[in-house]
């Protein structure tokens, strides 16, 4: 996996959504336009932590490389060398997929 040219500030997480399904479970072809976003991807790049009180930092709970699920308004996407992905908080984050 090629390292993102981007790095996320904070408890900020830098993910790659996963394709979308091409067919239907009954083999019926979807268009680009019919097409469900997928709510899973990869974990690319990640923050720093929180910042708390204290001024220490809290490390994050997912790491790069980790596949994830995340909710559906989740994150700001943006274009990082030409590829769709997401800058989103980790609490946006719904659970690690193992």
């Amino acid at each position: 996996m090629a390292r993102a040219s981007i790095r996320p500030l904070g408890e900020k997480v830098l993910v790659k959504r996963l394709s979308a399904d091409e067919k239907t479970v009954g083999g019926i072809v979807l268009p680009d336009t019919a097409r469900e976003k997928p709510k899973r991807g990869t974990v690319l790049s990640v923050g720093s932590g929180r910042l708390l009180d204290s001024g220490k930092r809290q490390p994050l709970q997912v790491r790069e490389g980790d596949r994830v699920l995340f909710s559906s308004y989740a994150g700001t996407e943006v274009k990082v060398n030409g590829e769709e992905m997401i800058i989103m908080d980790e609490t946006d984050i719904l659970a690690i997929l193992e």
